[in-house]
């Protein structure tokens, strides 16, 4: 895929600049970490080069000096929100990054359930974390909150919040998505422990919307996309303007939010170091895009991918359409439709062509291919195949997965698993060529072509299983599905 992000570079100069950050500060830094610290697969589709790992690289480097705060909201908890990149809960992400933390050396210090009112799905998510070992916090929900400034400075608002125990110099508070109260915990330990007479200091890192980009440039329009759900706003920050009279972009939550802020810092220190948001934050994302042109179209791009995402929400009952309306309103702000998703409509003329269900996936060269479903293969599973064949170099109608390995899979589905669909989907494709490879040189060719699915585009005329959509996730392959059921039944495993 073509690249328009330096990645070296930006590791670079982000690392330069959290140092610099954590050396104006005394006692602790609190760093409010935006976006996903690990895997953040928005910033890779939305910036081409960028590595959905490289905030934890900068973060290893200062390991030792560093502790993990892990923050929830309760109403993420009670409402089973889902990580739309990989699929999960976002109370299942938080267990998934302790773990993922852990094994990579970083010390996890606890995890923050934040806006709490007393929901008991966060109870018994509490009750998890300490049977397993790790440290839990409450922070409350604080009513007219960011509004009423000096009560939330205050043993009513922050103070009423339990005080989180930290062990290190620097503190990384991140979350498993946007939403999550993170600036708020920051914010209330800062309160905390100002009245335990220790000097703390609070930065952002926050990679959206990218501040020195213009407003609507489409990256920045792809993060109000992103996060519809939440009605984020972009902004140009007064506060900037008036301050240093440059235009520079945040969003709405940092906006409302820096009175307290600057509240805060006037009470421990008797004057706030920041004059705007912009200054909160360290993020460089911007100066290291090398082709503009590709990141818009890959942003562009991304915003289609989000309302085809809603659109199957909302037909699964799970979506918003007031979050949908914002997402067609980013459309519009971006000069793009939903046809402007080439595979949709190879898809589309597959399925009328042959009035079966079809799937179309765009290979790395540009070229688009389109599968049907068969009384053998799943749509996906066959457009699958057919993209391995095509970037192994095979000829297309070669078949490299041996009737001895799809026998068995059947009759262990149909038989003795008592499925009624004997169609073979992707997992199933995938095991037995898999087995195939081991006596076919061609299957092991194909095989090794997987790593190489990696961003490419695909879409689907049906609502896929969550099967289909666990396995094309795994392999980083971006899809989405016009908001329909293949059958017209009343329950869906999808």
């Amino acid at each position: 895929m073509q690249s328009g992000f330096d990645n070296d570079k930006y590791v670079k100069m982000q690392s330069e600049h959290i140092l610099k950050r954590i050396d104006t500060f005394g006692d602790k830094l609190y760093l409010e970490f935006g976006g996903k610290l690990f895997d953040d697969y928005h910033a890779s589709r939305v910036l081409p080069g960028f590595m959905p790992d490289s905030k934890i690289r900068m973060l290893l480097e200062l390991k030792d000096k560093a502790e993990v705060v892990i923050v929830i909201s309760a109403k993420a908890i009670a409402s089973n929100k889902i990580r739309g990149d990989l699929g999960i809960t976002y109370d299942q992400d938080v267990l998934r990054l302790v773990d993922v933390f852990q094994k990579l050396g970083l010390f996890v210090g606890s995890v923050t359930i934040t806006q709490y009112t007393g929901e008991p799905a966060a109870d018994k998510f509490r009750e998890k974390l300490n049977g397993l070992g790790i440290k839990s916090y409450i922070l409350r929900r604080i009513e007219d909150y960011p509004n009423n400034v000096d009560m939330i400075v205050s043993d009513e608002g922050y103070g009423n919040n339990d005080y989180i125990e930290t062990s290190r110099p620097l503190v990384v508070v991140t979350a498993p998505g946007p939403g999550s109260g993170k600036m708020a915990t920051c914010l209330s330990q800062l309160y905390q422990e100002n009245k335990r007479g220790i000097r703390a200091g609070y930065a952002k890192f926050e990679t959206f919307p990218i501040w020195n980009l213009p407003l609507k440039h489409p990256v920045n329009l792809a993060y109000e996309a992103a996060t519809a759900d939440l009605n984020d706003v972009n902004m140009i920050d007064p506060f900037h303007l008036e301050a240093y009279g440059k235009t520079t972009v945040n969003y709405n939550r940092d906006i409302e939010i820096f009175p307290v802020l600057q509240t805060m810092f006037e009470h421990i220190y008797g004057q706030c170091p920041y004059k705007s948001p912009t200054d909160m934050g360290v993020n460089m994302a911007g100066n290291c895009i090398c082709d503009d042109e590709i990141v818009k179209k890959a942003a562009c791009q991304e915003i289609i991918r989000r309302y085809y995402t809603e659109v199957v929400n909302i037909k699964k009952g799970s979506g918003s359409k007031d979050a949908l309306k914002k997402i067609e309103s980013v459309m519009k702000q971006a000069g793009v439709t939903a046809n402007d998703r080439p595979v949709v409509s190879h898809a589309l003329v597959r399925e009328e062509a042959t009035g079966h269900p079809a799937c179309a996936i765009t290979l790395d060269d540009g070229k688009i291919l389109t599968g049907k479903t068969t009384e053998l293969l799943a749509a996906s599973s066959a457009v699958l195949l057919k993209a391995l064949i095509a970037l192994a170099g095979l000829p297309s109608k070669q078949h490299i997965v041996s009737p001895q390995a799809l026998e068995p899979i059947t009759k262990l589905k149909h038989d003795y698993l008592g499925s009624s669909d004997k169609r073979l989907h992707c997992d199933d494709v995938l095991i037995a060529l898999s087995i195939s490879s081991t006596l076919n040189p061609s299957a092991k060719r194909a095989l090794d072509q997987l790593d190489r699915l990696k961003g490419m585009e695909l879409h689907s005329t049906v609502i896929l299983p969550n099967a289909d959509m666990d396995i094309l996730r795994r392999l980083q392959i971006n899809v989405t599905c016009e908001p329909k059921y293949e059958f017209n039944v009343n329950y869906h495993s999808s």
